[in-house]
C-alpha cells in the first residue's frame, strides 16, 4: 500500500473495472484448485449449517455458549460466501473481470465480516471468562438480554465504519492497470492500483485495523490470561483438563486468525508482497472457518 503523488488529470485513464488474478500464475491446476475449493467450500457449508441447526433445535444446547457458536456458524457462512463462489467461478469460466461496484461490494462485505468475526471472537472469550473464573455468577452475568446485546453489537458495530472505509478507497481515482493480484478484492491489492494521494486511506486503514482487529486480540489474550490462572490453581487434574479443552481449540483459532489479519493490515508498505498476502488471506477467510467448525 504504497502511497502515492497524484498524476495530472490529463494522463489518467479511468478504470471501469478489475481483473481478478487469483491464482492465474498456476495454469495447469485451474481445475484441481476449482476441486479443491469447491469441496472446502461444501465442507464450510454442511459443518457450520449442522452447527447452527442443531444449537437452535436441540433444547439441551440453549445456554450462551451454544448461542454465540450459533451466531458464529452462521457468520462463517455468510463470510466465506463473500470470496468463494466468484473465486470458484473465476477458476471455472477463466473470466475474471469484475466490476468495480462489485468489487467494492465484495470488499465491504469482507470487511464487515471480518469486524464482526473479530468482535464475536472476543464475546466468544469473555464467556469464556465468566464461566471458568466467576461459575457462580454466570446466569446472571451472561443473561439472554446481555447475549443478545453482545450479538447484536459484534454484528451492527463495523457496518458504517467499513462502509465509510470502503467509499473513501472507491472515491479514489484508478488508472493504468486494472489488474488484481488477489483472488478477491481486498484492501491492500486495490490501493496498489489507485493513482491518487492514498496516504490517508492508509492511515484509516491501518486505525481501523487497530480498533477491529487489536483491540478485541488483546481483550482475548487477556481474558484468557486470567482463565489459564484460574485453570491452574484448580486442585483436580481432572477438571484443569477439562476447563483447557473447553479453550485450547478457540484459543488456536484466534492466533491463526487475528495473526494472519494483523500481518495483513499492519505490515509496513514495503513489506507488503502479494504472494504473502494471498497465502496469508487464504488463512482467514478460508481456511480458519473450516477449522473453526470443527474444532470449537
Amino acid at each position: 500500500m504504497n502511497h502515492q503523488e497524484k498524476l495530472p488529470e490529463d494522463n489518467l485513464t479511468e478504470v471501469m473495472e478489475f481483473v481478478l488474478l487469483g491464482f492465474a500464475d498456476m495454469p495447469h491446476l485451474q481445475w484441481f484448485l476449482f476441486g479443491l475449493f469447491l469441496i472446502i467450500y461444501i465442507i464450510i457449508l454442511m459443518s457450520n449449517g449442522t452447527i447452527f441447526l442443531i444449537t437452535k433445535m436441540d433444547p439441551d444446547l440453549q445456554n450462551p455458549m451454544y448461542f454465540f457458536l450459533s451466531n458464529f456458524s452462521f457468520l462463517e457462512i455468510c463470510y466465506v460466501s463473500a470470496t468463494l463462489p466468484r473465486m470458484l467461478m473465476n477458476l471455472r469460466t477463466q473470466r475474471r473481470s469484475i466490476s468495480l461496484v462489485a468489487c467494492a461490494t465484495q470488499m465491504c462485505l469482507v470487511l464487515m465480516f471480518g469486524a464482526t468475526e473479530c468482535l464475536l471472537l472476543s464475546v466468544m472469550a469473555y464467556d469464556r471468562y465468566v464461566a471458568i473464573c466467576n461459575p457462580l455468577h454466570y446466569p446472571l452475568v451472561m443473561n439472554h438480554r446481555v447475549c443478545i446485546q453482545l450479538v447484536s453489537g459484534s454484528w451492527i458495530a463495523g457496518i458504517p465504519v467499513q462502509i465509510g472505509q470502503t467509499y473513501q478507497i472507491f472515491s479514489l481515482p484508478f488508472c493504468g492497470s486494472n489488474q488484481i493480484n488477489h483472488f478477491f478484492c481486498d484492501i491492500p491489492p486495490v490501493l496498489k492500483l489507485a493513482c491518487g494521494y492514498t496516504f490517508v486511506n492508509e492511515m484509516l486503514v491501518y486505525t481501523v485495523a487497530v480498533l477491529f482487529v487489536v483491540v478485541p486480540f488483546l481483550l482475548i489474550l487477556g481474558s484468557y490470561s486470567k482463565i489459564i490462572t484460574t485453570i491452574l490453581k484448580l486442585p483436580s487434574a481432572t477438571s484443569r483438563s477439562k476447563a483447557f479443552s473447553t479453550c485450547s481449540s478457540h484459543l488456536m483459532v484466534v492466533v491463526v486468525f487475528f495473526g494472519s489479519g494483523i500481518i495483513t493490515y499492519l505490515r509496513p508498505n514495503t513489506r507488503h508482497s502479494e504472494g504473502t498476502d494471498k497465502v496469508l488471506s487464504l488463512f482467514y477467510t478460508i481456511l480458519t472457518p473450516m477449522f473453526k467448525s470443527h474444532d470449537i
